[in-house]
C-alpha cells in the first residue's frame, strides 16, 4: 500500500513538472521538460538512497522536487547544439574510455560545457555490457553533476538509462 501511494505521488510530481514546463515556448519547453524529468529521476534516486524507514518517502519526494527544479533550470539553458555535443561525447567516452578517464565537451557558440567519466564497467544479467558514469554540466557558471548507467544496444550504441 505504501509503495503504491509512493508511486502515485511520484507520478503526480512528474505530471506537475511536465505541465509547468509546457507553459514555456515550444523549444524551451522541450529542453526544460527533459531537464525536469532527468533531474526528478536523479533526485528521487538520491532521496531513496538517503532516506530510511518512515522518512524514506519524504526523502524521495524532496529529492524528486529538488532534482526536478535543478534539472528544469539546466534543461532550459541547454540548446540542441549543446545536447548534440554532450551526446557525442557520452557515446565516444562510453565506447573508448577506460574507467576513471574523464572526457569533456564544449559548445563554442553557447560556451556551455561538460564532462563525462565512466566509473564502472560490468555485464548485466541480460548479457549486455553496461557502464556506470558521472556527468557534469557547466552552464553560466553553474555546475550540475549526475550519475547513471548506460548499456550497449544491439546496434552498438549506448543507451543512457539514468
Amino acid at each position: 500500500m505504501l509503495r503504491t501511494n509512493s508511486l502515485k505521488r511520484l507520478s503526480a510530481v512528474a505530471v506537475i513538472a511536465i505541465s509547468l514546463s509546457a507553459c514555456q515556448n515550444a523549444q524551451n519547453a522541450e529542453k526544460q521538460t527533459i531537464g525536469t524529468l532527468m533531474g526528478a529521476g536523479v533526485g528521487a534516486l538520491l532521496g531513496a538512497q538517503i532516506g530510511g524507514g518512515k522518512g524514506k518517502l519524504a526523502a524521495v519526494v524532496i529529492g524528486t522536487l529538488g532534482g526536478a527544479y535543478l534539472g528544469s533550470e539546466i534543461g532550459k539553458s541547454l540548446d540542441a547544439a549543446d545536447r548534440m555535443y554532450m551526446e557525442k561525447n557520452a557515446q565516444s567516452t562510453l565506447e573508448y574510455s577506460q574507467v576513471g578517464v574523464e572526457s569533456s565537451w564544449k559548445n563554442p557558440d553557447s560556451g556551455h560545457s561538460g564532462t563525462f567519466k565512466p566509473t564502472r564497467t560490468y555485464a548485466a544479467t541480460s548479457g549486455q555490457s553496461c557502464r556506470e558514469y558521472e556527468s557534469t554540466i557547466y552552464i553560466d557558471g553553474r555546475e550540475e553533476t549526475a550519475t547513471g548507467t548506460a548499456c550497449r544496444q544491439p546496434d552498438g550504441s549506448w543507451k543512457i538509462s539514468g
